[in-house]
Formats: C-alpha cells, sequence, structure tokens
C-alpha cells in the first residue's frame, strides 16, 4: 500500500531553536517535541522525567469522595464486594488488580466477568443474580457500566449498590449507581480526560488508600496500568505516560508470576518490556481466555502468586491464543474474499460483510485486518441465536458511529465510538445496511481520504543519525498514541548491494547518502517482500522510516525500519501540515497517530525500546537561565 506523506512543520523556527538551546538537544529533536507541545524546559523535564508527585489528585474526578467514602466503609466493616469486569485486557487486568488491592486492605472481595458469548458485554441481569444469590451487597464495575441504567436499577432492587468506574461515553442518562468515576461523563471536571478503565480504578485505589492511611501501596499496582494502557491504546500522553513509565518499569524488574508465565510462552524478555511488545505479545494471550472461552482464566492467572500453577495457566492462555489466530486466518481468509467479489460488483466505500458461521471471538480482530487490507470502512457479522452480531472499524477521518446513527433504522443495537463499534442486525436487514451505510459513506468519503497518510516528524540525512541522537529518540519512549516513535523521511539515498527478501515476506536492503565511503545503515520493511523489484543496488530512493535497534546474535545495531519508498526520480510529492505554537492535547487530536495500523494485528505497531534513564537530557551544567535539579531520574516512587 502507498501512502501520502504528510510533512510536520512548525509556524515559528524560534520556539524550536529556543528549545534546543535551553536543553542542549539538536535542533531536529526540538522540532519533534515542538510538534508535541512540549516547548519549555519545564514541559520537558515533564516529558523526560515523569515523576508520580506529579499526578492528579484522585478527589478532582466527581464522585470520588461518595466512592472512596463507600469503599472504605465495605472494608472496616468486611461486607462482600464484587469487582464486575469487562472480559477484554483492560477489563480483566483491571479486575485482577483491584481484586488484589482490595484483599491487601484485608476486604471481603470476589471477583465477576461476565461471558461474552451468554451475557455480552456489561453488566447483565444474570450477572447481579449470582452475585445477589452470593450475598455480595457491593459491586464495583470496571472497563463497564457507564451506560448500564437498567441494570444499576436492578441491581439496586436486589440490594446492591454499584461504584462504577469507567472511561467510555454515557448515553442519554447517567445510570443510578451510588457513585459513578468516569471522567468524561457530563459534568467531571477531571483534568485528564484519557485514563483507561484500568487508571480510573487505580485513581479510585489512590483515594481509598490515602484515606486508610496507607497511600504508597497503589505504587505496586502500576503494572496492571501500564498494561491496561497499553492494550487498550489510549494516548500515551499527560497522566497516561507518567503511569505507564512508572508500570513498565515495576514489570521489568518484578514481573508478577502469570506476566511472567506468559512472557515464557511467548519466547519474550521480561527485562526489556516495551508498550509494543505489550500490544502484541501480552495482550492477545490475555485478551484470548475472553475469546475462546471463560475470560476468568485471565484473572485466576493475573493474582496467581504460585510460579508453577501461573505457568500452567499461561500455557493454557498460550494454547487458546493459538487456536484463536487458526480460526482469525481462516475467516479472514474467507472474509477477504468476500470482500474481493463485493468490490468487484460495485466501487463500495463501505464493506459489511457477513457468514453466519464465523466465530464471534475473532468478528472484531479480522474486521480491523479488513480495513487494513482494503482501506474502507467495514462491518463484520456472524450470526449469534439468529441475529447478525458483530463489529465495525473506520479509517481515519470518517466517524463510524455517526455512520451507524445516520442508519440506525436498519440495526437492531449499537454502541461504540468514532472508530470502532459493535452492532446488532436482523438478518434480512442486512443487504439495505449495506446499501445504506455505502450511500452514507460516498457522501462522506472523498479519494483523499482513501489514501492513508503517514504523519512525519522531521526531514533529516542519514549522517544524523548518531549514537547521541539515536539515544534521544530512545528517550521519547513509552510509545503510543499521542506519542508515537518519531517517524523521519529522508530523500536521494543509494541503495548498497542487493537488496533481499528475508523471513516469510520481508525486504532488507543497505542504504547510505552522499557517495560517501563512511559506511551504510541497514534497513528491513515488514511485509514489503512484494516490492523488491523496485529496488536495484545503486538505486536512489526517498524513504519514510523510524530508527530501531536490531539485536542478532548478541549483536546491536542501529537500523531503518520502513514504511513506505519511493524512486527518487519519481519526484516525490510531500504535503506539509504546520503545528501551530500552541498544542491543545485533547484525547481525539492525541488519536490521530502519525503511523498507520501495520500487519495483522488491528492496532497501531510501534516497536521500541523500553524506558531508558533520561542520561541525555540536559545536565546540571549545561543550563545556565534554570535554577533547576536535574537529578538523573530512575524509576522511584517520588
Amino acid at each position: 500500500m502507498k501512502y501520502r506523506w504528510i510533512l510536520s512543520t512548525v509556524s515559528d523556527e524560534n520556539v524550536v531553536e529556543n528549545l534546543a538551546r535551553t536543553i542542549n538537544v539538536p535542533e531536529t529533536i526540538a522540532k519533534i517535541l515542538v510538534g508535541r507541545g512540549i516547548q519549555t524546559f519545564e514541559t520537558a523535564r515533564e516529558f523526560f522525567r515523569p515523576n508520580l508527585a506529579d499526578l492528579h489528585n484522585p478527589f478532582f474526578m466527581h464522585d470520588m469522595e461518595k466512592a472512596v467514602e463507600r469503599g472504605v466503609t465495605a472494608v472496616q466493616t468486611r461486607e462482600k464486594v464484587a469487582i464486575y469486569g469487562d472480559y477484554d485486557v483492560d477489563g480483566t487486568n483491571s479486575a485482577a488488580m483491584l481484586y488484589l488491592f482490595f484483599k491487601e486492605l484485608g476486604a471481603n472481595v470476589d471477583y465477576y466477568i461476565p461471558d461474552r458469548f451468554t451475557e455480552g458485554y456489561g453488566i447483565s441481569r444474570l450477572g447481579i443474580d449470582r452475585l445477589a444469590e452470593g450475598g455480595i451487597s457491593l459491586i464495583i464495575t470496571i472497563d463497564c457500566g457507564i451506560t448500564a441504567v437498567e441494570q444499576v436499577q436492578y441491581a439496586a432492587e436486589r440490594g446492591i449498590d454499584v461504584i462504577i468506574c469507567d472511561h467510555h461515553e454515557a448515553g442519554d442518562e447517567i445510570p443510578p449507581a451510588y457513585a459513578v468515576l468516569d471522567p468524561i461523563k457530563p459534568g467531571c471536571n477531571y483534568p485528564f480526560k484519557s485514563l483507561s478503565g484500568c487508571g480510573v480504578g487505580f485513581k479510585m485505589m489512590q483515594g481509598i488508600a490515602g484515606r486508610l492511611g496507607t497511600p504508597d501501596i497503589v505504587w505496586s499496582y502500576l503494572d496492571f496500568v501500564a498494561i491496561a494502557a497499553a492494550a487498550d491504546i489510549v494516548p500515551l500522553t499527560g497522566e497516561n505516560r507518567l503511569l505507564v513509565t512508572h508500570g513498565l518499569r515495576k514489570l521489568n524488574d518484578s514481573p508478577r508470576p502469570g506476566i511472567r508465565g506468559l512472557l515464557e510462552c511467548a519466547g519474550m524478555n521480561s527485562r526489556t518490556l516495551n508498550t509494543s511488545q505489550i500490544v502484541f505479545g501480552i495482550a492477545p494471550r490475555i485478551n484470548a481466555a475472553g475469546r475462546m472461552g471463560e475470560a476468568n482464566r485471565a484473572v485466576k492467572m493475573l493474582i496467581e502468586d504460585d510460579e508453577i500453577q501461573a505457568f500452567r495457566q499461561a500455557q493454557e492462555l498460550e494454547t487458546a491464543n493459538r487456536e484463536r489466530k487458526s480460526i482469525d486466518e481462516e475467516t479472514f481468509m474467507e472474509a477477504e474474499q468476500m470482500a474481493q467479489q463485493l468490490l468487484a460488483e460495485n466501487e463500495y466505500r463501505f464493506l459489511v460483510i457477513h457468514n453466519g458461521s464465523w466465530h464471534a471471538g475473532v468478528i472484531g480482530i479480522v474486521a480491523s485486518r479488513l480495513v487494513e487490507r482494503f482501506y474502507l470502512p467495514t462491518v463484520l457479522l456472524t450470526t449469534v441465536d439468529g441475529v447478525a452480531k458483530g463489529s465495525a472499524r473506520s479509517i481515519p477521518g470518517f466517524d463510524i458511529y455517526s455512520a451507524l446513527k445516520k442508519c440506525e433504522k436498519h440495526i437492531e443495537q449499537f454502541g461504540g465510538h468514532k472508530y470502532a463499534a459493535g452492532l446488532s442486525v436482523l438478518e434480512e436487514n442486512i443487504p439495505t445496511l449495506r446499501e445504506a451505510l455505502n450511500g452514507y459513506a460516498v457522501q462522506q468519503i472523498d479519494s483523499e481520504m482513501l489514501t492513508p497518510e503517514l504523519r512525519i516528524d522531521a526531514e533529516i540525512e542519514l549522517e544524523e543519525i548518531s549514537p547521541r541522537f539515536f539515544k534521544l529518540i530512545k528517550q521519547f519512549a513509552p510509545f503510543g498514541p499521542g506519542n508515537t516513535r518519531p517517524l523521519f523521511m529522508t530523500r536521494n539515498a543509494e541503495i548498497i548491494g542487493y537488496p533481499r527478501m528475508v523471513g516469510k515476506d520481508h525486504l532488507k536492503f543497505r542504504v547510505r547518502h552522499n557517495n560517501t565511503d563512511t559506511g551504510y545503515i541497514e534497513a528491513i520493511g515488514f511485509g514489503m517482500g512484494s516490492r523488491i523489484g523496485e529496488l536495484k543496488a545503486g538505486k536512489n530512493v526517498d524513504l519514510a522510516f523510524n530508527i530501531e535497534e536490531n539485536e542478532y546474535r548478541g549483536t546491536i545495531t542501529k537500523q531503518l525500519r520502513i514504511h513506505d519508498f519511493r524512486s527518487t526520480d519519481d519526484n516525490l510529492k510531500v504535503f506539509t501540515t504546520t503545528v501551530m505554537d500552541s498544542i491543545d492535547e485533547t484525547a481525539d487530536a492525541a488519536l490521530d497517530s502519525p503511523i498507520i495500523v501495520d500487519k495483522a494485528s488491528g492496532t497501531i505497531h510501534i516497536p521500541e525500546p523500553v524506558v531508558p534513564n533520561a542520561e541525555e537530557f540536559p545536565k546540571e551544567n549545561t543550563i545556565v537561565s534554570h535554577r533547576i535539579e536535574t537529578e538523573e531520574f530512575d524509576g522511584r516512587t517520588q
């Protein structure tokens, strides 16, 4: 797939020059920082050295006082409490975190995860009945509940109080819960709006632990917050960056038995864990529990403190994930063929594909892969209990929730946001829904939107990639939406030697600049094997790439990870976008990642190193205009 290259520029070069001088970094690094809203010494310090002391007061969140008061009472009176989590990574991971936290406080606590296939998403009446029969008097939801108006009312009728911890959009009515914690609900003035569900639960833990006089016990749970934030693809800016930075340190220094088991099964090094490895290594295995059976299995593994038992449970999830991948691949191949047939019949701008025999647990993943393959908004459906149910996924710039809303007369139920949604449709309405959605998409999607973009941070010469430059780039980690690994472009790079295929479908070659004999740098393009004919020894190319480390047989070298390339002879057209001097760091802006979905994951792929110490951030003797202590950031609790 070819891309439109969008090069970021700044409106005032003086801002870049001043920042480069103030913090003693190359102007290219300063330009990237300014492009991310970092323009002063103080904001740079906060970015490179996230400090737990800078976390927002949890009581800034609406209803936090009520939630903390109720939670403290439940702990002190040892009433029966249930943690009610969603069946995805954010939900199961959060349920494990809250369960262990309340256990540590001496509470009488249990957890409940609904069955994806029999109960569906969120709080169910069946779940409430089961908990009521067990004598539960307080339910704390995590990563769900904000739209469960009827279910919360039903819980009250059964004599159960409910505290909701969620981060999704509220409906027209807020549930009548004892307390509702959601940073984006109407009337909540919490300063940071992009927490994961686990992040919201962590803020409640901060409040409860502080009220009980044990505030420091919460720091040992930051590993859960890091996993949830990375897996749920929330913006890694602001408070999330702070939480994930410290959570990664906890994961690398002392991973829990279950996580260590997953890492061993996946063949991953627990000492160099980063957000990309969470997204592609840990998260799919935890998710496999709910996709292929009972999500409770994931919680059991995460709370297990026995190494042998935890490893056995991790092996079960590894087996489930392998089964999921097999079904995923088979479903994708069938759906891809059906999509090709539809596109041969009509120039659809919205794909709606249905097969009643597909496994419901992989529909969302395959829908994401289809968007990646065809770059069209997509609805993928299977049949469950006589009704077509499935997932919707979109492309940047097209609000899929609004599209479903516009066509809701053809839909039984739907919910979600502008990039992803879930829905159910009567099978006989699928053809009319397909035509209605396509008609709406034709009006909304122009030809330019159908060409994916690569948003490039800076144009550089290959000679600029010095050891210090690369060390500074590594310190931008942890990477994710809102803080993607910097993407560069270079023009007129010469190919040295003959490009070759490696692995199944990867392209490897060497490049240098300016016909010098000073050496070359390795480049790799994953999934680009089919383009090998476009590269020839001695030919000049323009490249869009990240800079990364490659470890092979114990040797670590720098390499370019290619996202796209063009022959220099093609006169590459590069569009520009201007970064204003003042950046409004909102969740929506943060989701506009410069790197398009990559490979078969359905999520943004950002390879990265582990969070390093900020040793290249300016030392004390390089600052002449600021009286600020610049001790090394070592990741310890501040």
